[in-house]
């Protein structure tokens, strides 16, 4: 394929593409596609998704904007009474109870209705929130919340995710060929599943939009071992082996990020410092087993304290590896990403989403909350994602909100953490527009590198390539 009229580092060019990689750059002769003036990016990565919860949750009622848990019941009432004859359990999404006036209750989702299973769950997917039906499906009934935390979450979760693999991997087109359309031509699917099989039907099925690395947990290990799965394996051109993710602590609005000091205004929860969900004396020997496999430790870490025994975990197995989040980090372990060769893995969007719950519960301590200009000046690498469906899985907005630390119109929230559109994009790709490297390319309406924040957010995108192909494509 030969791209032709296309805007890149200053000057108008063509791109030449063969057997899937840019083969030559510059004033080319022959035919080929108009790119009619427009710019030319490498294409672009998410790398933090949950690619199943990500593609239920555009089939499900969001309830991000309610203010109150109130206000949530009373949403989810409205789209229960709508449903009459439905049967099945109905599930909300996106609820945001950090600063809440009022606490979840059982009683609040009894009233939306009172003999179908309700399932709400949080925006950070580390809480749900029952009803008396849900309790008594999902086996706690006589539980006097309603409201789940970390593993037991997790787990009612993945009870609700369970939907046939026909419709589900159908639905996950749809979320892949929207991926797309935004520029993405990459994951990392750090959904809590066995996602080799998975992924390998949907390939097979035809479903080529992306490529796709698969992360691994813990009651995965043995099998991905006895499997000999190593980290950057590939299967087949689009599918490839990630790293072995272990969670240590929760999240910011769930409370149960572990961090040195206490929360405040806790609500009766019982972890005033946060959750340390895996110790160190278990988290060492877990990355030491996958490391001799050779499979590369990614590490989901949110508060200081968690973040600092799990640098501490790097040290001692003298190894690099990923810290999924670093949210919150105490100002002596952020030379620590560089030396020790941990990729600081993070969510730009999410300090938008989550600026003023960070004021209340990290009072004081918000000048090193989602340090991303601290984090690229000690010199460590920075790789950004949505954790989808926390945010959208969209780069643009990803981006956005790391260089303008701003959204809705509100001022910049701490703004000497911004990046430069360049650092973006690269915390964002994994290839260039030279010659050589994979033909993973998007064309975009208007320079990237001069737009404003709002247009970053909304940009147009007007092609995708993956390995020279079309993905999506408005030429």
């Amino acid at each position: 394929m030969l791209l032709r009229n296309v805007r890149y580092a200053g000057a108008t060019v063509d791109i030449r593409m063969e057997n899937g990689h840019i083969s030559a750059v510059g004033s080319l002769p022959g035919d080929g596609i108009d790119g009619g003036g427009r710019w030319v990016i490498p294409g672009l990565w998410d790398s933090h998704v949950h690619f199943n919860q990500w593609t239920l949750s555009t089939r499900r009622l969001d309830v991000a904007a309610s203010e109150s848990a109130q206000e949530a019941a009373a949403m989810i009432a409205a789209a229960v009474a709508a449903e009459p004859e439905a049967t099945t359990p109905f599930i909300a999404v996106g609820f945001r109870d950090g600063l809440w006036p009022d606490v979840p209750t059982i009683a609040d989702l009894d009233r939306a209705s009172d003999s179908r299973p309700i399932v709400a769950v949080s925006a950070d997917l580390h809480a749900v929130w029952l009803n008396t039906p849900a309790l008594a499906l999902y086996g706690h009934a006589g539980d006097t919340t309603g409201v789940f935390r970390e593993d037991p979450a997790f787990e009612i979760t993945r009870r609700i995710d369970e939907v046939d693999d026909s419709i589900l991997d159908g639905w996950a087109r749809s979320a892949a060929k929207a991926a797309a359309s935004r520029g993405v031509v990459g994951i990392i699917d750090y959904e809590m599943d066995w996602n080799l099989t998975r992924w390998q039907r949907r390939i097979d099925a035809g479903a080529t939009e992306l490529r796709v690395e698969f992360g691994i947990y813990t009651e995965h290990l043995d099998r991905a071992i006895a499997e000999g799965l190593r980290t950057g394996d590939r299967i087949g051109d689009l599918l490839s082996v990630g790293g072995y993710k272990v969670l240590t602590d929760g999240s910011l609005n769930t409370r149960t990020a572990f961090c040195f000091d206490e929360y405040p205004d806790r609500d009766g929860h019982s972890h005033p410092h946060g959750m340390l969900t895996v110790p160190p004396e278990e988290l060492l020997p877990h990355l030491r087993r996958a490391v001799a496999a050779g499979l590369a430790p990614c590490v989901h870490a949110i508060g200081d304290h968690a973040n600092t025994l799990a640098l501490d975990a790097f040290e001692q197995l003298g190894v690099g590896g990923r810290i999924e989040h670093a949210q919150l980090l105490a100002a002596a372990d952020l030379p620590r990403f560089a030396r020790l060769g941990v990729i600081a893995s993070v969510q730009p969007e999410h300090a938008m989403d989550d600026r003023d719950v960070a004021d209340h519960y990290w009072r004081g301590r918000t000048n090193r909350s989602f340090p991303l200009r601290s984090l690229l000046d000690s010199g460590a690498t920075l790789a950004f994602g949505s954790d989808a469906p926390v945010a959208p899985l969209d780069p643009w907005v990803t981006m956005a909100a790391a260089i303008g630390r701003a959204r809705d119109g509100r001022e910049p929230w701490h703004p000497e953490q911004a990046v430069t559109f360049a650092e973006a994009l690269a915390a964002s790709s994994r290839t260039t527009v030279e010659v050589g490297q994979p033909a993973d390319l998007v064309l975009v309406e208007r320079d990237p590198a001069t737009a404003s924040v709002e247009e970053l957010r909304s940009m147009v995108v007007a092609a995708t390539l993956l390995g020279g192909r079309f993905t999506h494509t408005t030429l």
